[in-house]
């Protein structure tokens, strides 16, 4: 979640700063996890990702809201994420899909 927003000049440029704090994220999340609040019949709630950290997502991958295909590359790129340990943390259901 965003807790602070500035923006600046450096260099010659316009710097835009977003700090987070994901705290109550990943609290939520845990607790989603811990109670089997996973999913709805057969649907999953794989997890949870602000929109903050998906928008990083897309602009470490390289992908553009313009590509033609934007809609599949991101499917792929948070299925890449949300099974990598590093994330696991977002995590609801512990599954793999």
């Amino acid at each position: 979640m965003k807790i602070a927003e500035k923006w600046f000049q450096q260099d010659g440029k316009l710097v835009h700063q977003k700090t987070h704090d994901w705290t109550a994220l990943l609290d939520q999340n845990q607790k989603l996890r811990s109670s089997g609040l996973d999913g709805f019949g057969e649907n999953k709630l794989v997890g949870r990702i602000d929109m903050d950290l998906w928008a990083l997502w897309a602009k470490e991958a390289g992908i553009s809201a313009k590509d033609p295909d934007f809609s599949s590359k991101m499917k792929e790129v948070v299925r890449r994420k949300m099974l990598d340990g590093e994330f696991s943390k977002l995590r609801v259901w512990q599954g793999s899909y």
